[in-house]
């Protein structure tokens, strides 16, 4: 192991995720990176998930926390985090088996940059196998946007940042990069795909409008604290204009 590596903590939020947890794990342990810990933070799950976590007891920090949302799940793993730099993957889906090889050893090689992102290639759920495990099959081609997933964080950026608000319900990944935009949060994107997301009926965003998904309510906090700044029209401390920092999702329009 080289000596500069990053120590990073990968933070794994699951609620009623039995099927898929089996499967986080072992694709973060197939990695090939140390060091290295795992946080699995159950958020009230009522399913067979405690018991999934159990079998891998001896590589795997497990917690579990009454039902508080997705936000409440990652800041309880960020409260507990040691690590140097901060990865997160939610429970159904994958990284590419060399995700935090590239984004670790990049971000320790270049102090000034506190975000490394890759790629996203979305999966859509093809059918169930014979052992009713899902099967999933290519959808768009891949994309840059600002799945948690995709990316490292050192740790430190969110001392700056933040951490997630935990009173929205969804996209409160994207109320904390235009948070980080707002911070003028230095990110390099590569160009490969480090994350596999993957679309099923029970994806917790299914069916939601952008009201729902509280991409209104972000936005008016984004453009309130903007005012308060008192410079709308320079209203961040980065050189990058916001559509291109936050990226383009296919199923998602531009709201900025």
């Amino acid at each position: 192991m080289d000596d500069n590596q990053l120590f990073v903590s990968v933070i794994i939020p699951v609620y009623n995720g039995e099927k898929y947890l089996s499967e986080a794990i072992k694709n973060v342990k197939n990695q090939d990176y140390q060091p290295l810990e795992i946080i699995i933070v159950d958020d009230g799950s009522t399913d067979g998930t405690a018991e999934v976590a159990a079998r891998s007891k001896d590589s795997i920090h497990y917690v579990y926390q009454e039902n508080s949302g997705p936000a409440a799940a990652r800041n309880r793993g960020l409260r507990i985090a040691k690590g140097d730099a901060i990865a997160f993957l939610d429970v159904d889906d994958l990284w590419s088996e060399d995700k935090l090889k590239l984004q670790a050893n990049y971000l320790a090689a270049n102090p000034s940059v506190k975000i490394v992102q890759g790629l996203i290639q979305q999966m859509k759920l093809s059918q169930l196998a014979v052992n009713n495990q899902p099967l999933f099959e290519l959808a768009y081609q891949p994309y840059s946007y600002i799945n948690l997933g995709s990316a490292i964080y050192r740790k430190s950026v969110f001392d700056i940042v933040g951490f997630f608000d935990e009173t929205l319900n969804y996209a409160e990944d994207i109320d904390w990069f235009i948070r980080a935009w707002e911070k003028g949060i230095s990110k390099v994107i590569l160009e490969q795909v480090s994350l596999f997301y993957r679309k099923h009926k029970d994806n917790m965003t299914v069916g939601k409008n952008l009201v729902e998904l509280g991409f209104v309510r972000i936005f008016k906090n984004h453009l309130d604290r903007c005012r308060k700044r008192g410079n709308f029209q320079n209203n961040s401390l980065s050189d990058i204009p916001i559509n291109e920092y936050l990226g383009t999702s296919p199923e998602i329009p531009k709201i900025m």
